[in-house]
């Protein structure tokens, strides 16, 4: 495959795209796991499914629509989906997790809509919910590249702020951080991410991706940033194994990374439990 790389610019974009995601999807997740909003991403990536869906079907209805990335109109919808949520979250302000699986549904359902009208699923419908590596364009490179530094950049500057608000919400609130702005900024992130993800993880299995590397280093870290820092070599390590696999087995990618993530995760439970059930020393 190294070799495979150097040769065709698919694989380039595919291994590059898989890189940059294999750190970001992580770096949000832990911020996710740790405020246990996991199942933020599931209903985000349902929506994002709702934009592609729609976005097909207006290219298969009307021509002025042929040409245009599905990405585009699935990262407004992701986004869109964000901001409902908040807005969810500040009506139900004693039961906001209930924001989350009232999106996911309406997200659900709007996407069982579209590809009802649009006639069911085809070969590029099927590559977004799953993954490919020869989908990955040199637009969507150039577009993760784009978002990538936007969310590290962000996440630096916030850092202390987003630490506080993962930890004790009201403790940051009293020290004059503006958490709904600062929320507001984190959620869009991941929607932003979810829908940027797609093409290499697909979008049934990226929260996976956002969860199951920061599973796995909470396991074994010992401080925040170490969480943050094994949540991304297991993602790295997730993304580039699953792309070796998919390009030699001939699998979509989606599902050979996320079970390389679930079996490092298998790996760190173990480890765990070995190292606690080994007497102390005297």
């Amino acid at each position: 495959m190294i070799a495979a790389i150097f040769e065709y610019e698919f694989l380039q974009n595919a291994f590059l795209t898989g890189m940059i995601i294999g750190i970001i999807a992580p770096l949000l997740g832990v911020y996710i796991v740790v405020r246990r909003l996991s199942l933020i991403a599931d209903a985000l990536s349902h929506v994002t499914l709702a934009g592609i869906a729609a976005s097909l079907l207006l290219e298969k209805k009307l021509t002025g629509f042929s040409g245009v990335n599905p990405v585009y109109m699935g990262m407004a919808f992701s986004v869109t989906g964000s901001v409902f949520i908040e807005k969810l979250r500040s009506v139900y302000k004693h039961y906001q997790e209930l924001a989350i699986p009232i999106i996911l549904s309406g997200g659900t359902g709007l996407s069982v809509i579209f590809i009802s009208l649009a006639d069911g699923f085809n070969s590029d419908l099927f590559g977004y919910l799953f993954g490919s590596v020869s989908a990955v364009s040199r637009e969507d490179l150039w577009l993760i590249i784009i978002i990538s530094v936007i969310i590290i950049a962000i996440i630096v500057s916030l850092y202390k702020e987003l630490f506080l608000l993962s930890f004790d919400e009201e403790h940051a609130q009293a020290s004059g951080i503006p958490v709904k702005i600062v929320h507001f900024i984190f959620i869009v992130m991941v929607a932003l991410v979810i829908a940027s993800s797609m093409r290499i993880v697909g979008i049934l299995l990226v929260s996976a991706l956002m969860t199951l590397p920061v599973a796995a280093s909470m396991r074994i870290a010992k401080g925040f940033k170490q969480t943050i820092l094994l949540s991304v070599i297991f993602g790295e390590v997730s993304v580039l194994g699953g792309l070796f696999l998919a390009y030699y087995l001939d699998l979509a990618p989606g599902g050979t990374i996320v079970i390389i993530a679930v079996l490092i995760l298998l790996v760190t439970i173990l480890l765990k439990k070995v190292k606690t059930s080994r007497p102390a020393k005297v």
